[in-house]
């Protein structure tokens, strides 16, 4: 877990810092049956997101956040808490699914994984990481899950931090369960 600095943020994390099986937990948002609305009449206007009576007719039978919706919500918490990578979590491609929706009054919170690591062989400056995301609600049922490649910088692109692992380190991929 990343340590917070003298601001109450966490410190950044290059590539150089990771490692598989790091955990880490964000904060959390709570979303409510307006802001289900009014992201789904933007974005995503199906009954069963925009009309709770209508959506009570659905497979869902109620008002449900649309899974981008929630895709949003778990971004926003990864950046503001949840995954420190110095540069952000910049995505280089993954896989998403909602196994179960978001409801009205859900209290969302993620947990993620690095499952594993790779250096870039043609930009040494930077490494992918496969960093595995849950967001799951109040009472812990998993709403979404994503896998994500992430495009970390290195250390050694940086300021060299004083006790910094050396540029010759070597990262070993771990194959995760």
């Amino acid at each position: 877990m990343a340590n917070p600095d003298q601001r109450g943020r966490q410190e950044l994390l290059y590539f150089d810092d990771l490692h598989a099986g790091q955990r880490f937990t964000s904060g959390t948002h709570r979303i409510d049956e307006e802001e289900i609305k009014a992201f789904a009449r933007q974005f995503d206007p199906q009954p069963f997101h925009v009309d709770a009576e209508a959506a009570k007719n659905t497979l869902f039978e109620g008002l449900v956040a649309s899974g981008w919706h929630t895709a949003a919500v778990t971004m926003r918490l990864l950046v503001e808490s949840g995954l420190p990578v110095a540069g952000g979590p910049v995505g280089a491609g993954g896989e998403i699914s909602w196994p179960r929706p978001t409801r009205p009054g859900d209290v969302l919170q993620v947990e993620s994984e690095v499952l594993e690591l790779r250096p870039s062989r043609s930009h040494p400056n930077r490494g992918i990481a496969t960093v595995r995301s849950e967001t799951r609600n109040q009472r812990g049922e998993v709403v979404q899950v994503l896998i994500a490649k992430l495009v970390v910088p290195r250390r050694s692109a940086a300021a060299p931090a004083p006790d910094a692992p050396s540029r010759d380190a070597v990262v070993h991929d771990v194959a995760s369960p």
